[in-house]
């Protein structure tokens, strides 16, 4: 019997050898030119893959499946990051782009990504449609279709990328600014463009090393100790940025070690776009992430808009609005003036330049950003529970079961996607499920950071009783 194959908030992920097999990537290829070639006069694909096990292998298989259909294939080699192809979709005129990546999950999965010929992930409708055609077998010899073929042709994303940030960004303003700054690849993917782009910071876990260190390359604090331990060693570093596996996610510290969640590095982000540089556009975030930014939106006159988290739901409003800032909680943002697409290193950069440019700290950035929405901290748990509680959990969310955690009693409930129970003006708790892993996410806000654990921790206790 073939394994049922369903496309997640990003894509398609399972573990290696066991429902992630050349068989299957075979099937969901299939699909792919299939629906390609009925949307589109001439289909072509642009595909890479990043840095997990066996990704040749897999991107070969897709690869082989795209020439048997008669589709263009336009092919990276080596390892190259999400956002690479996303690009490459868009200058390379592509009608769709696949990256064979499974992005921040642990290093047992591999997986397969859809971007579409706006250069962001390919839209929900869509790739439920991809997902409906796909057949229990994809009936075609893979040995013996070649590799040496005509619709193939090589293509260099990583330097097209490179390029393209080369020309969007003042990068000697950034070299000259006295900044000492350091990079975490997390041994993913993006590990070679910063070497590249400002070669004369420091580089951690920028070697090819498919197991991730056993790790998953996901930029969360909790993830990146020796990332943090580097910096309050060192004793000089004045920014620290992370990507994850693929790339496109953020992580950032500050010049103490301190973790930069998401949260703000939108208001940030928006902060230095709106003020600074005199853009406008609207603001759209996933419902995971904090409400202040829609304080900062008020505050600078931009429209505003929450939705569903993942994405593709952000890129789906890009490609038909101006948006001068997209982003969730996961550390995945979007900007005016490049693709719909997440890019941790494209947001670092920005970042960089924000503060090469006005001569401030991070610290004295986000100074000005609370002086707008006021000081906050937030933690996210993920809490890795059996199945059946962990769907006990969301039917007594969706019963309205929960009225209190600990000594915090609930204002009021918003269910966009997930669970957020607002306790005050200040402090709110969310439960969701993830839509990439097997576990229970909880999210807080609160004044401190003590305050946010205490809240997580009364919230665990609660609901997992």
């Amino acid at each position: 019997m073939a394994d049922n194959i369903k496309f997640g908030t990003d894509g398609w992920r399972a573990i290696i050898a066991e429902q992630y097999t050349v068989e299957n990537v075979a099937r969901v290829s299939v699909a792919t030119a299939k629906w390609v070639k009925a949307n589109f006069e001439d289909p072509s694909i642009v595909i890479g893959h990043d840095c997990r096990f066996a990704g040749e292998l897999f991107m070969e298989t897709a690869v082989k499946v795209f020439v048997h259909a008669g589709v263009n294939v336009k092919m990276a080699t080596g390892f190259v990051s999400t956002p690479m192809v996303s690009l490459g979709a868009v200058k390379l005129g592509a009608s769709v782009g696949v990256v064979i990546t499974a992005s921040h999950n642990p290093p047992s999965y591999n997986g397969f990504k859809l971007k579409s010929h706006h250069g962001g992930p390919l839209s929900p409708g869509k790739v439920q449609e991809i997902e409906d055609i796909i057949p229990n077998e994809h009936g075609l010899n893979l040995k013996a279709i070649s590799m040496d073929s005509e619709l193939i042709e090589i293509v260099d994303l990583e330097k097209m990328y490179v390029d393209h940030a080369r020309a969007s960004f003042d990068l000697d303003a950034i070299e000259k600014s006295g900044l000492k700054l350091a990079y975490d690849a997390m041994y993913g993917s993006g590990q070679r463009a910063l070497k590249m782009l400002l070669p004369n910071m420091d580089f951690l876990h920028c070697e090819h090393n498919p197991s991730f260190m056993g790790q998953a390359p996901e930029p969360i604090a909790k993830n990146l100790q020796e990332l943090e331990a580097f910096i309050k060693e060192r004793g000089d570093i004045d920014c620290a940025l992370a990507t994850d596996g693929d790339a496109d996610r953020i992580g950032l510290y500050n010049g103490a070690g301190e973790f930069i969640d998401s949260h703000h590095i939108i208001l940030l982000l928006i902060h230095y776009l709106a003020k600074y540089k005199g853009l406008t556009g609207k603001v759209a975030t996933a419902f995971s992430t904090t409400p202040r930014v829609g304080v900062m939106a008020e505050h600078y006159n931009l429209p505003y808009e929450v939705v569903k988290i993942g994405f593709k739901y952000i890129a789906d409003i890009m490609v038909v609005e101006d948006v001068l800032v997209g982003g969730e909680e996961s550390g995945g943002i979007a900007t005016a003036g490049h693709i719909p697409e997440r890019d941790g290193i494209w947001m670092g950069l920005i970042i960089w330049e924000f503060m090469a440019k006005s001569g401030k700290s991070l610290d004295d950035l986000i100074a000005e950003v609370y002086e707008i929405v006021g000081g906050f901290k937030f933690e996210r748990s993920d809490l890795h529970i059996t199945e059946e509680l962990k769907m006990k959990i969301v039917e007594n969310c969706k019963n309205d079961v929960y009225k209190q955690f600990g000594e915090y009693t609930v204002d009021s409930v918003g269910t966009i996607d997930g669970f957020k129970y607002f306790l005050d003006s200040e402090r709110w708790v969310m439960i969701r499920p993830s839509g990439t892993e097997p576990v229970l996410r909880t999210y807080a806000e609160a004044p401190t950071l003590d305050e946010v654990r205490h809240i997580l921790k009364v919230t665990e206790e609660t609901i997992c009783k």
